[in-house]
């Protein structure tokens, strides 16, 4: 079943690049650019990296606050000996009341995150498309374009995942404390299907966002149409992204592992395999835009430039030559500077007066003969004159024979 797709065609976010046509199928050419890019995935992974220290600062600091107050409370037998106090559910409740403050760090250091994961989106799109363009202007213009978008998604998903967490430590306190914990296990199984669902409607947002200039409010619906579109296809994909953080939660050395993959390649990993996933569907059910592709123009070498600027030159002239010959243009003019002023009589004067008056203008006359001496030889000039003697000649004159009395005009010149 088809769905409505047209506000989407024509709008692609492809401002600084042309996007070039698929050879041997998505997934094959997509494997070829990353074999072909690590070294610029890497880099693009690297700034992601360094909007996710926020973040990972506040989870480090978090596993360090938690360690000090276990120091601090009543777990250490040096602590309770002679007594014994009951501290059921104190462990989970302290959970509880620091993942209530770390965790919402983690909503706030979203946006930063977000300018990372706006500008990799924009940027793996194009090296994909581009089959290996990739610059740092490339990464910042993602941004610009992509990061309101890409702050929604992500505070969506960190919503989302801070409540679940909570509502784990909140069962685990009530398991703990002996309580009935019928509603808050019941709870926590609801919480983690809706973060899966809204997590993967997320990546979605993510997607369309990303790669089409569209209103924030089609954005919603867009990526759920193409979610509820492709279930299968997206519960797959969605699983085959997060492969580095199914290799982190192994534990032990492939822990190691996957920290060593995050620092190289995870962020860019799972950004291209999600939005070639993406970029696959978008081609299902959306034309592409249809943009010429323009051929490089050849570079000319030296001579070759030379002659273009004479012929430029010559065509400038012929095309003065053709509205009528001009003293302007036939002859050198002095330029007006500080040193043509002429001293200007005043509501009375005197002899002396009229002769510093002739004096300049005499020396004024001197100058521009001068320079008019100097430049007459320069080709601007030369070539005019003779070109315009040229066509001047080849005019029939007032009684029919060439070379004789004549008047010059537009007219004439152009026939």
């Amino acid at each position: 079943m088809a769905f409505n797709v047209t506000q989407l065609e024509g709008n692609e976010i492809v401002d600084d690049y042309i996007k070039t046509p698929v050879q041997g199928g998505r997934w094959g050419d997509t494997w070829g650019v990353f074999k072909a890019n690590l070294g610029k995935l890497v880099l693009i992974n690297i700034f992601v990296l360094i909007t996710f220290v926020p973040g990972i600062v506040a989870l480090f600091y978090r596993g360090y606050y938690i360690a000090q107050l276990g120091l601090t409370y009543p777990f250490n037998p040096s602590v309770i000996y002679p007594l014994y106090p009951d501290v059921r559910g104190l462990t989970e409740r302290m959970y509880l009341s620091t993942d209530i403050v770390f965790y919402a760090l983690l909503i706030a250091s979203g946006l930063v995150a977000s300018l990372g994961l706006s500008g990799a989106a924009y940027s793996i799109r194009k090296l994909v498309s581009t089959h290996g363009d990739f610059t740092f202007k490339t990464f910042f213009h993602g941004i610009k374009v992509g990061y309101l978008k890409t702050l929604i998604a992500v505070t969506c998903v960190a919503i989302t995942l801070y409540g679940t967490l909570l509502c784990y430590d909140w069962m685990n306190l009530v398991l703990a404390e002996g309580g009935n914990a019928a509603g808050a296990i019941t709870a926590f199984v609801f919480a983690v299907i809706a973060a899966t669902f809204i997590c993967i409607y997320c990546g979605w947002l993510f997607a369309v966002g990303n790669a089409y200039r569209i209103k924030i409010t089609q954005i919603f619906k867009y990526a759920f149409l193409f979610m509820v579109k492709t279930p299968l296809q997206t519960v797959i994909m969605s699983a085959f992204t997060l492969v580095p953080i199914w290799i982190f939660m192994i534990g032990g050395f492939m822990q190691f592992v996957a920290y060593v993959l995050f620092i190289l390649l995870g962020f860019s990993f799972m950004l291209i395999s999600w939005t070639t996933f993406a970029q696959w569907v978008f081609d299902l059910y959306i034309e592409p835009s249809a943009k010429p592709v323009e051929k490089e123009r050849p570079q000319k070498s030296e001579k070759e430039l030379a002659i273009d600027k004479e012929e430029a030159e010559k065509r400038r002239v012929r095309e003065l030559l053709a509205a009528g010959r001009s003293e302007l243009i036939a002859r050198p003019i002095k330029p007006i500077d500080a040193k043509c002023t002429i001293s200007v009589l005043g509501e009375t004067f005197n002899r002396a007066d009229l002769s510093i008056l002739s004096d300049g203008k005499s020396k004024l006359a001197a100058d521009v003969l001068a320079y008019e001496d100097a430049h007459k030889g320069e080709a601007s000039y030369t070539e005019y004159n003779r070109l315009f003697a040229d066509r001047e000649k080849a005019l029939p004159s007032s009684n029919g024979k060439k070379g004789g009395k004549k008047k010059v005009s537009s007219d004439n010149l152009l026939r």
